[in-house]
């Protein structure tokens, strides 16, 4: 059976200055060393285009899949993982809320951090990193009505897609929550045409997946047993 394992990270590297260490903060060398586990461990890296189709046809896809991605948008990303991704070879995703686009990190208790702007995110596109929604102004789905929920998949689809000029197929719902996916909300992500929507924990899961717009995420933090946790099982599990 063929199985995904899609790794949810956020921050690589040291904090900013005045910044202090959290979980969220994975050190560039431990995070080289989770993608060489990834490599040693038979797991291979897929792009954006070819994870999308592989969850309508599965026989595309390698039998481990991996799926490498990034919330929030830290300028980190640019400046300490594309290097590491890109001596391994490894293409990922990182999902931008656009409210915050150029800003800093204002919608949490995390250390402040420098967001990607427009031209970061540029620049990640171009070498393998694509960029897709993380809505609008961060909010809990939860905290939304339904109307507020559409805006937040439908507004930040069309200004990523005008800003960068590429396709929006994927959401990954802010601090991992889905509200339950109602019906009304399922029925919004499929008009606005978002493929996939993503959580934040649990593990590996079989394709094609019970449910696309409630797919888990390893959340991945510098203690992360990687070698465990992409086992059956092996990792229970917002961002």
């Amino acid at each position: 059976m063929k199985r995904i394992a899609v790794l949810g990270y956020h921050k690589i590297g040291p904090p900013a200055p005045g910044g202090w260490e959290t979980w969220f903060y994975i050190p560039e060398a431990v995070f080289a060393e989770q993608l060489a586990t990834l490599r040693d461990c038979g797991w291979q890296a897929v792009d954006l285009a070819t994870f999308v189709q592989g969850l309508t046809e599965p026989e595309l896809l390698p039998e481990r899949t991996a799926f490498i991605t990034f919330d929030d948008g830290q300028r980190s990303v640019r400046e300490v993982a594309l290097p590491v991704l890109e001596r391994f070879g490894y293409p990922a995703v990182l999902f931008m809320p656009t409210d915050f686009v150029g800003g800093t990190n204002d919608f949490d208790s995390e250390p402040d951090e420098r967001l990607c702007d427009w031209d970061d995110l540029r620049e990640l596109l171009r070498r393998g990193v694509a960029v897709q929604s993380h809505g609008v102004s961060h909010r809990s789905f939860s905290e939304l009505a339904p109307a507020g929920r559409a805006q937040e998949l439908e507004h930040s689809k069309a200004a990523l897609e005008a800003e960068l000029e590429q396709a929006v197929e994927l959401f990954a719902y802010p601090y991992g929550d889905d509200a339950g996916v109602p019906p009304e909300l399922r029925e919004t992500l499929a008009r606005a045409g978002y493929r996939a929507a993503f959580g934040y924990g649990g593990g590996p899961f079989a394709i094609p997946a019970d449910d696309p717009y409630r797919l888990e995420r390893i959340p991945m933090g510098p203690d992360t047993d990687l070698d465990q946790a992409l086992e059956p099982g092996g990792n229970d599990g917002g961002s």
